[in-house]
């Protein structure tokens, strides 16, 4: 938006001269600057208006403060923070480089010694960061800039500022902290009181796809992806790259667990178990605790709502043909329906305050997702079954008017 841009130069020109645009993401908007008064290049990182209008000028400064106390060298500092004629704002250094995103969008895989270095990295910043009592909160490839061939994390700023600042009102902008393929379950899930153990499964995810090109979970939807955080076992990454060590795939394991209890108790024992896969002591010997990997195929906990919405499906279809006459006229005296069709509803929110639905709907459409891969079925979309949520109609009628 080009007044925007305007308004801002105009609102931050005697501090910093605005350059050019660097990205934007949901939340906000980096620009490249000038820092007027040491003559250096900056990031300055500019809130949407209307997250900054829920978060509030007095509480966004007063929290950032906490943030501006981090001194690491694999954390991105913040130089600068303010409010400027209704913007709100953070300033960093300019780094130039590339972000781990970048890297492996080029590479695909990284080598296995550099999966781990930066994973290390990243671990002994969070450990900085976590004994202050942060939480990022959205730790991905995207955040993680590579400087000098070091990781360096950002956007500190954002996770704490936008957390704790903008409290229960950030849900009504339609924004949330965190990226679905790098959420742990409990952040999927809704939990507001997330403490570090987040962050290293979200950091687990990061070094699964450092070393098998992709992320352990994928989806149709954002919902769907993190619906399969909390029902879903990674596929074992040595299927995919058979040179990872055991050692470090029992690591993976470990930081990907589903509950929190069962990962790393801090981000000092993940960077330790990496330094003991790197001189080659077997971390299982050490007071990790590091969970054995699957030798078998796994099998994980489901939900009791998708376990619900499991049996719900199957019982339905069940019933859809045990209704239909038996033998060669089934076809035709089922009225021309083809009971090769199947229709999943979306599951209710039965929560006091509906803040489960978005899983909800997830698992909704990671069924319809799994089902759909059927060749012998003919699955209708989500966007197919969208009328029927919540419907007060009876489930036959549904199925007539649906002819399934």
């Amino acid at each position: 938006m080009p007044e925007q841009l305007e308004r801002l130069k105009t609102a931050l020109a005697d501090s910093y001269a605005i350059e050019r645009e660097l990205g934007a993401g949901g939340m906000a908007t980096v620009y490249l600057a000038r820092d007027l008064k040491h003559d250096r290049l900056v990031a300055v990182k500019v809130f949407r208006p209307e997250l900054a209008a829920s978060m509030g000028v007095e509480r966004f400064l007063r929290e950032i403060q906490i943030t501006a106390k981090l001194s690491h060298p694999h954390i991105l500092p913040l130089y600068d923070s303010g409010e400027a004629d209704g913007f709100l704002y953070y300033v960093m250094p300019y780094v130039e480089g590339e972000s781990l995103h970048d890297l492996m969008a080029r590479e695909k895989q990284l080598p296995i010694h550099d999966a781990i270095r930066i994973t290390k990295e990243v671990a002994e910043a969070l450990g900085q960061a976590h004994s202050y009592g942060l939480v990022h909160r959205d730790i991905k490839p995207q955040n993680i800039l590579l400087s000098g061939g070091h990781a360096v994390v950002a956007d500190f700023g954002i996770s704490r500022a936008v957390s704790v600042a903008g409290g229960e009102k950030l849900t009504q902008t339609g924004m949330a902290v965190g990226t679905p393929a790098y959420m742990s379950p409990e952040q999927a899930a809704g939990d507001e009181n997330l403490d570090g153990r987040s962050d290293l499964y979200s950091l687990g995810c990061v070094l699964y796809e450092m070393l098998v090109g992709q992320v352990p979970f994928t989806g149709p939807t954002p919902q769907s992806i993190m619906a399969r955080h909390t029902m879903d076992t990674a596929p074992p990454p040595k299927i995919m790259r058979d040179t990872i060590p055991d050692d470090l795939e029992d690591v993976i394991y470990c930081a990907l667990a589903k509950a929190p209890a069962d990962r790393f108790r801090t981000a000092t024992e993940f960077a330790e178990a990496l330094e003991a896969v790197i001189t080659g002591e077997s971390p299982r010997l050490t007071k990790t605790g590091i969970a054995r990997r699957p030798r078998r195929r796994a099998k994980s906990h489901r939900p009791l709502i998708y376990a619900a919405g499991a049996v719900l499906l199957v019982g339905g279809v069940f019933a859809g043909w045990q209704l239909l006459p038996r033998g060669p006229a089934r076809d035709a005296s089922a009225g021309g329906l083809d009971p090769t069709q199947v229709a999943v509803l979306y599951l209710n929110d039965l929560s006091a305050d509906g803040e489960l639905r978005h899983l909800a709907d997830g698992f909704t459409e990671a069924l319809i997702s799994s089902l759909s891969q059927v060749r012998a079925l003919n699955v209708i979309s989500g966007n197919g079954v969208a009328p029927y949520r919540e419907s007060a109609l009876p489930p036959d009628s549904i199925a007539r008017a649906l002819r399934v």
